[in-house]
């Protein structure tokens, strides 16, 4: 080293014609690059550069119409946030129900790898395994934020991957949140339990079973389904999600008694559920774009549900919808069955046990806390703001 430095300063031409050179190559690398060169002109080879941005097409077929514009535009937002960050390299393309499979069998299609990935309810699939319903909710559980504390800081959703989804050759992560939802639309008012019994009430995932227990009939209806259902009278009653959806299914021309709480859904936490294997192929950095880009998709939804339903709410009751709490009999009831429920299916699967186990201990905690946090904070601003 030493010995060059001394060559240079005892041959100052050289030195310069040297500098002279290194500069004229920059210059030429500079206007290859902004030229558009093939990997040739680079000097690398075009193999390396493929392995670096593969390009990747999938599809993701929906469960939620295209109507809804909070559910089926969650979707569309987490497509675009992959092809942002991937400058297109990583494009998916988002389907409507029916377009590849009915709204139903979207995680099932994903099971089987017809499609690469869907966005549904995890709930719809308790046929398969009731323990699908804890990526949805925990019934008489979590609100939206502990839910989400216990699906990414519990580690809860890595369990539910481990345990449950590989085994259907899928994984699973939150792609929306609802937030708390609305207990339904009713033909009839409810005064008391009795009035569950025959009563056809179109509700999804292990609610249903609770339900049926006291004498209702539940049934699986999809989204495009439930208004010409409860127009035609083949159900009594039926729950969606709340005011801004419920208001675009336009349930409450067909239905005047609307329900809270939606003791079921203390959130609703929806999926996105990739193939296993398709999944696996990805580089890590299309594998780590995927689950941020759900996460930020799921925090926006959140925040669109909470800035949408308070006016859709003032719209319903100027159009004669009439509100309804259910009796705290009624929730009492529900409650009963559905701890009776939860031991039930935990003294049949261990799965299902330790999930339960755990999303239970930690209820109990969150919920000490929140009492002396915000629902404290909350309940002042209600009575205060009422005056």
């Amino acid at each position: 080293m030493a010995d060059s430095f001394r060559c240079a300063a005892a041959n100052p031409p050289a030195a310069k014609v040297h500098q002279k050179n290194l500069e004229e190559t920059r210059m030429k690398r500079r206007m290859i690059l902004t030229a558009g060169a093939t990997p040739a002109a680079l000097g690398i080879a075009a193999p390396a550069i493929a392995q670096t941005r593969p390009k990747v097409s999938w599809r993701l077929t929906s469960s939620f119409p295209r109507n809804l514009d909070t559910l089926y535009g969650a979707a569309n937002t987490f497509s675009k946030m992959v092809s942002d960050a991937t400058d297109g390299d990583f494009t998916i393309r988002v389907f409507s129900p029916g377009e590849i499979v009915p709204a139903l069998e979207a995680r099932e299609a994903t099971s089987k790898g017809f499609v690469e990935s869907c966005f549904t309810a995890s709930s719809y699939s308790i046929g398969t395994d009731p323990a699908f319903m804890f990526a949805t909710v925990l019934l008489f559980g979590l609100n939206s934020r502990q839910q989400m504390a216990y699906l990414y800081e519990l580690g809860g959703n890595d369990k539910l991957n481990r345990l449950l989804y590989q085994k259907h050759d899928v994984l699973c992560w939150p792609l929306i949140s609802t937030g708390a939802q609305m207990g339904g639309w009713f033909r009839k008012e409810i005064r008391s339990v009795e009035d569950l019994k025959g009563l056809k009430f179109r509700i999804g995932g292990l609610a249903g079973h609770v339900f049926q227990r006291l004498g209702s009939v539940p049934q699986q209806i999809a989204a495009g389904d439930i208004y010409p259902s409860l127009e035609r009278g083949t159900i009594d009653a039926a729950e969606w999600i709340g005011p801004y959806d419920d208001e675009k299914l336009g349930l409450y021309k067909v239905a005047p008694y609307y329900y809270y709480p939606g003791w079921w859904e203390g959130t609703g936490i929806l999926s996105l559920i990739v193939n296993k294997q398709k999944y696996e192929e990805l580089p890590p950095a299309y594998r780590s774009i995927v689950q941020t880009a759900a996460a930020a998709t799921t925090s926006l939804g959140l925040a669109r549900y909470d800035a949408l339903n308070p006016q859709a709410l003032k719209r319903l009751v100027a159009a004669g919808t009439q509100l309804r709490p259910f009796p705290q009999a009624v929730l009492d009831a529900c409650f009963d069955e559905t701890t009776k429920m939860h031991e039930e299916y935990s003294r049949a699967d261990p799965v299902y046990a330790e999930i339960y186990r755990e999303m239970a201990t930690f209820r109990q905690d969150a919920y000490q806390w929140l009492q002396l946090s915000e629902y404290a904070f909350d309940s002042y601003q209600i009575r205060r703001l009422r005056r």
